[in-house]
């Protein structure tokens, strides 16, 4: 099951290292529109892909962000989890685990779209993009569930 689940992701992806960040926006998990492009000249923003909040991989991953919040917030890191839920299941999401950042409700598939990442099934594939000054910086097509604060501040700490 997991190969046919795997293989269906694996697509590769439009955006490389040096192309501009996709200019979108989506509803926060207040309800609330956030533009994306608010964000990039602001230090790093991280753009991160899961499939389905409240799944084991993805709260691992989102939890691998929070407790690392504090070192991305202070080495200058906006984080944002993008997924095809709605907006009460990343408030859920959200509140159930303590995140201390926004979670995109990307319902309509545009924020996945802009950033070339496949939704098969209704899930989004997990990815990863780091943005700075407009500009995609790094990108990480086999996102970590664990890791995925480590591998961002490893990338921030060569650049």
């Amino acid at each position: 099951m997991l190969s046919i689940f795997t293989s269906i992701f694996a697509k590769a992806n439009d955006l490389k290292v040096g192309d501009s960040a996709p200019v979108v926006s989506a509803k926060n998990e207040q309800g609330e529109m956030i533009d994306l492009t608010q964000y990039y000249s602001k230090g790093y923003t991280l753009v991160y892909f899961y499939p389905k909040a409240d799944t084991p991989g993805c709260t691992a991953q989102a939890c691998s962000l929070r407790d690392s919040f504090a070192e991305l917030s202070q080495k200058g890191v906006t984080v944002f989890g993008v997924s095809t839920d709605n907006v009460e299941d990343q408030k859920k999401f959200k509140d159930k685990y303590h995140l201390p950042f926004h979670l995109l409700a990307d319902t309509e598939k545009k924020v996945a779209k802009a950033f070339g990442v496949p939704v098969n099934l209704g899930f989004t594939a997990r990815q990863a993009f780091l943005v700075k000054n407009g500009k995609i910086v790094w990108l990480d097509h086999k996102a970590s569930t664990k890791e995925q604060a480590a591998d961002v501040l490893k990338v921030i700490g060569g650049q």
